[in-house]
């Protein structure tokens, strides 16, 4: 396009800014622009039909199951055969009714659960794909209370799972030590939920420091947060039902890491309690404390395995009165590249999302999402980018737009594009972006890796993916370009065991070779725990081992505090269990010796350990 004819395009769109709604944009002082002229072309703005709030809108850890709906019993179909089968780990104990009676002394018939259905949900995760059968849920409401819970379960050797609002997509918060159950089993594990401790605790709106308890749904905080004049640091689509602790635990990126960057360099404080109920109170509000170790970023991304955040100060965002939300259209990959670099020189400091998606993943959502318009229904592109901005002066935000557009108009860098004309364009166009992963699931089975990668090489992975697996599933490339993370998605109608194993150890391998990471910002949980090495070294691995096992000391050597399967696999187990860990060993074979025979027999590892040879390294280890 010409310089002449992009100008005169730019002209007739008129004010540009509007200010943050749900996700961060409410309307001006004086109303919404209405001086933007409909374009049928670049840079047009379409009509303004009221779209839904994206994302859900329930609160508490159970609400997001109820949420799932259909979506969630799609997953328990589809996934039948597809959940990670552990058993029992013989180093913990069975829960009783002496158990049971002890839990009700101090939270009262309210706070232990064992109503079935009440129960069931939060053995479950969002998508239906890791179960297990957990037949207790405590829900304590203070810091005093989770100590006393995880004391007595360090002294009677109880796994404990630590609960938020269970959204993560890798089954870190759901129990699975006693997935596979028979009458002969029973309970094996306790889920903690923090959903009872969700109070404000105070709020600096000089300094912007927010500390709260670890139970607190974000988008609670956020509106608490937003009249105040603040935001919170992080944005994520599952912002309406997960919890703050959970994001400590799993050091969440989302929507605004470009910007604000991760939760190490946002979270000021902690509270945690150990796994031997010792509170570890780390809860300052200062910018500075350079007194020895900061131990809090032990806790930050160690889902749960070291210890349970109850309580957390953080540092929020002034709330910007400008912002701005583009939804652009390009060519190809190389040009989204460019578009980046671009952004990032031109926006600078007023840049605060840049989120790119294939045409697969428009298609899916056009397809499954209640409510959502397609903002470039004509635009036969490969690649869409939704770019955020957001200032404090309308008029220069507006000029920096208008000059970065009409610049990667003339350079061919943008193919086609709509801007936001009010709250309602600007929410649908995140509606799509963050629907993605919702419209996914209501297909049936779904793939989910998530993966950081140099951003040169990360839509590779999905175009050598969809030759792998051809006709049999749909591959989806999205996410966060600005962070060098990757959303990969393969969604099939159904789980199948050769279509993973087209997939898988590839993926890994492949992300492995590029140097990247297995888990750019959901954790490892349950399903890549076995994958560590894929992204740290045999030597990272074992000074993690040692860092816990010889100098942290036996206050963080838990003998109960299961927390996630996940990076601290290796800080969480008994030693008997530890050393199985450290040599690769997968986590079906965290079971009892005779409990071998009966689950698996003639099973044999890849690696050529067959039943006999582990039972004998087990011994060895007893």
């Amino acid at each position: 396009m010409s310089r002449r004819a992009a100008e005169r395009l730019l002209r007739r769109l008129g004010p540009l800014a509007v200010e943050q709604p749900a996700r961060g944009i409410t309307h001006t002082q004086n109303g919404y622009s209405n001086n933007i002229v409909n374009s049928r072309r670049r840079f047009h703005c379409v009509p303004s039909p009221q779209y839904p709030q994206h994302g859900p809108r329930t609160t508490g850890a159970y609400d997001v199951q109820k949420s799932a709906g259909k979506a969630s019993e799609v997953q328990k179909r589809a996934f039948g055969t597809a959940a990670t089968h552990v058993l029992r780990n013989p180093a913990y104990a069975v829960l009783n009714s002496d158990d049971v009676s002890y839990f009700k002394s101090i939270l009262g018939d309210s706070g232990v659960v064992q109503d079935e259905d009440r129960v069931a949900v939060a053995n479950v995760d969002w998508m239906g794909k890791y179960r297990g059968a957990s037949q207790l849920l405590l829900l304590p409401k203070s810091t005093t209370e989770v100590s006393k819970i995880l004391s007595y379960c360090n002294s009677r050797r109880l796994a404990v799972v630590p609960q938020g609002g269970n959204t993560g997509l890798v089954g870190g918060s759901v129990p699975v030590y006693d997935e596979i159950r028979s009458v002969s089993i029973p309970c094996l594990q306790v889920i903690v939920s923090l959903a009872g401790m969700d109070k404000i605790i105070s709020f600096d709106n000089v300094n912007g420091i927010l500390t709260c308890e670890a139970g607190c749904v974000l988008e609670n905080l956020s509106t608490f947060v937003e009249n105040e004049g603040f935001i919170m640091p992080l944005d994520l689509g599952a912002k309406g039902s997960c919890h703050i602790g959970g994001n400590v635990s799993t050091n969440a990126g989302g929507l605004r890491f470009i910007r604000y960057g991760s939760l190490h360099g946002n979270v000021l404080g902690l509270e945690v309690v150990l796994a031997n109920g010792t509170v570890l109170d780390m809860l300052t509000t200062l910018r500075k404390d350079n007194t020895g170790y900061d131990l809090k970023h032990l806790f930050i991304g160690s889902e749960g395995s070291l210890g349970v955040v109850t309580k957390i100060s953080i540092l929020t965002p002034a709330k910007l009165p400008s912002t701005n939300v583009a939804f652009l259209s390009c060519n190809d990959y190389i040009s989204c590249q460019k578009l980046l670099l671009a952004a990032r020189r031109n926006l600078g400091e007023i840049l605060s999302a840049f989120e790119f998606m294939d045409h697969h993943c428009i298609d899916l959502a056009m397809r499954h999402l209640e409510g959502v318009q397609n903002p470039l229904p004509a635009s036969p592109y490969k690649f869409y980018v939704l770019i955020e901005t957001t200032g404090s002066d309308e008029s220069y935000d507006k000029s920096k737009l208008e000059a970065f557009l009409l610049r990667s108009m003339e350079d061919g860098l943008v193919a086609d594009g709509v801007i936001a004309q009010d709250i309602s364009q600007a929410s649908n166009f995140w509606r799509i972006r963050e629907g993605i992963s919702e419209a996914s699931v209501k297909v049936g089975a779904v793939y989910k890796y998530d993966l950081s990668i140099p951003v040169e090489k990360l839509y590779d992975i999905v175009e050598e993916m969809r030759s792998r697996v051809g006709d049999n599933a749909d591959v989806l490339g999205y996410g966060h370009l600005g962070d060098g993370n990757l959303h990969l998605n393969i969604v099939s109608s159904k789980y199948d065991d050769n279509l993973l194993a087209q997939i898988e150890p590839f993926v890994y391998e492949w992300t492995s070779a590029q140097r990247g990471s297995v888990s750019a910002e959901h954790g490892l949980g349950l399903m890549k725990a076995e994958k560590i090495h894929y992204s740290k070294s045999s030597e990272a691995v074992s000074a993690i081992d040692g860092l816990h096992q010889e100098t942290a000391g036996p206050q963080f050597n838990p003998k109960s505090l299961q927390g996630s399967t996940s990076v601290c696999t290796v800080l969480k187990v008994p030693p008997i269990i530890l050393q199985l860990n450290v040599k690769g060993m997968d986590l079906l074979y965290q079971v009892q010796i005779s409990d071998v025979s009966k689950a698996f027999p003639g099973s044999v590892r890849k690696d050529g350990t067959d039943r006999r040879e582990l039972e004998e390294i087990v011994r060895s280890r007893s």
